[in-house]
């Protein structure tokens, strides 16, 4: 009994918990209790293939004790994958509340590690040309990681916790992708450097910006007051998003955010909006045009910036609505521009969590039975949503209903790590009666601590990728960059992002140097 309610004491602590280091102390502490750390420490179960792990991992060990750093270099070209015999199953980081297997801990670290030792080597033990090419390979197989920002009404302050955590622990992925709610927080990762970001985390901030927003919020899930018009949006983004477009945005803070537009009329394709697709559109604007519901604000026309620096409108003959009711998570897309291949879903939308692959194992009945349930609503959903569509204007709010039931039903909410709050400060029947700054506040607190257990397995899946992007970014930019004229880059460096406005200038350092020396 006693265990029994230390083990309930530390729950309540992580519930509860303001910061991560708390989260952190009271799970590490729930594990040595519940017995999950003894788990951590034994290398078997059917979880993942241990033993390969654990040969992979000697050989490592092995070879850099040895000093053979061609036969490291062999070992990781063969073997750097990020699903390593199983070993980034998202059941493993749900077993014990803080970590995973030890073993798969010590293997990536160990690969983190000997990546960062062949990068510094000297030219004579391994050329500069032949490091060159392993880290751009490498980087072009193992992937790359994204956030993706689910729609979601007033719910999208969530994401805004979710942020803010990643922020703080060094973990957020440079490519983004908003949708509808989830677009006005990409739209301020897009605009706002990493220090800029920082006030965001300032619960005075989140008051003062929820107490401006929190009749608007009212009014456009409600109803109340008179009707939303597009200019009662724009004050809303006004507020949080400078007027760039998204290749002003890229040039500044280097991230790759996108944002999901939807069609207003038919036969058309959604869009997915950034600095390769679309670098002239202001992200004002597709933000305006993501949030456009229908039924609740008339389709937006998106704006881009001409060659004269002027604006004009973007496929003028088109209109665009909200976002999530085409393309909700593109991660399809994501993953033919930016080459990613793991994704982190940040989840808010408490109607489509229903719908939501958590990693749960469940029996063939049982999926068999849910896959036939959502083919069957879909095709219902189909035809009542071909009558509302003809009668267009006549039934704008049974329309909207439609819309988003169909959204939800024909689209793919699982990520690999799924970021999906609670709800309990954000009960979307609470928030729909009594809205105020405080329970915003409280929104905000709670994406935070929903994203406290995932932190350490967006850490541990994403330790490589982050650690191969810092070495590419070392050989471009940083101190190992080598001399233009000693080396070629490889054809699989052509994926590799443009250089922002800072990197430019540390290009261009060297040549001001020269210059100033002849």
């Amino acid at each position: 009994m006693r265990r029994k309610n230390k083990l309930k004491a530390l729950d309540k602590a992580m519930a509860t918990a303001a910061h991560y280091d708390e989260w952190r102390a009271a799970a590490i502490a729930h594990d040595e209790q519940s017995g999950m750390a003894r788990w951590r420490e034994t290398e078997q179960t059917d979880l993942y293939d241990h033993s390969q792990i654990r040969l992979r991992l000697d050989r490592l060990r092995n070879l850099r004790a040895r000093g053979d750093f061609q036969g490291l270099l062999f070992a990781l070209n063969e073997g750097i994958h990020g699903n390593m015999g199983g070993m980034g199953k998202s059941a493993l980081y749900r077993k014990a509340r803080f970590g995973t297997k030890r073993l798969i801990e010590d293997y990536i670290a160990e690969i983190d590690s000997s990546l960062r030792i062949l990068a510094e080597l000297d030219d004579d033990i391994i050329p500069t040309q032949e490091k060159i090419e392993f880290f751009y390979r490498a980087n072009v197989c193992f992937g790359r990681s994204a956030l993706m920002l689910s729609g979601g009404g007033v719910m999208g302050f969530l994401h805004l916790g979710v942020v803010n955590v990643l922020v703080q622990q060094g973990l957020l992925p440079r490519v983004i992708s908003g949708s509808s709610a989830g677009s006005l927080i990409a739209g301020v990762l897009a605009c706002h450097s990493d220090d800029e970001l920082q006030r965001f985390s300032d619960p005075t901030i989140v008051r003062s910006e929820a107490a401006r927003d929190v009749g608007f919020m009212r009014r456009m899930l409600l109803g109340m007051g008179p009707q939303i018009t597009l200019e009662d949006l724009e004050t809303l983004v006004e507020g949080l998003i400078p007027n760039m477009t998204f290749a002003e945005a890229y040039a500044k803070t280097g991230r790759q955010v996108s944002i999901t537009v939807a069609p207003a009329e038919p036969h058309q394709r959604s869009r997915l909006l950034n600095a390769v697709t679309s670098p002239n559109v202001y992200i004002r604007s597709a933000i305006m045009a993501s949030c456009a519901v229908p039924g609740v604000f008339p389709p937006v026309m998106l704006m881009a910036r001409n060659v004269h620096g002027e604006p004009q409108p973007y496929l003028p003959g088109r209109r665009w609505i909200d976002g999530s009711v085409a393309d909700d998570l593109p991660a399809k897309r994501l993953s033919r521009l930016y080459s990613t291949n793991h994704y982190i879903v940040s989840m808010v939308n408490p109607v489509a969590t229903l719908f939501l692959n958590q990693g749960e194992e469940h029996s063939p009945l049982r999926r068999a039975v849910g896959t036939l349930g959502v083919g069957v609503g879909r095709e219902i959903l189909n035809f009542y949503r071909g009558l509302a569509q003809r009668q267009g204007d006549n039934w704008p709010r049974f329309n909207m209903m439609l819309h988003g039931l169909h959204a939800l039903m024909d689209q793919e909410y699982s990520g690999d790590i799924n970021i999906v709050p609670t709800l309990r400060t954000a009960n979307p029947l609470r928030l729909l009666s009594h809205l105020d700054e405080e329970e915003l506040v409280n929104i905000v607190a709670e994406g935070e601590r929903a994203c406290f257990e995932k932190v350490e397995a967006i850490r541990r899946c994403t330790m490589i990728s982050r650690t191969l992007e810092d070495i590419l970014y070392r050989f471009e930019y940083g101190d190992l960059r080598p001399d233009p004229s000693q080396f070629r880059r490889p054809r699989s460096s052509r994926r590799r992002p443009p250089p922002t406005d800072a990197q430019l200038a540390q290009l261009q350092q060297p040549r001001r140097r020269r210059a100033r020396a002849g």
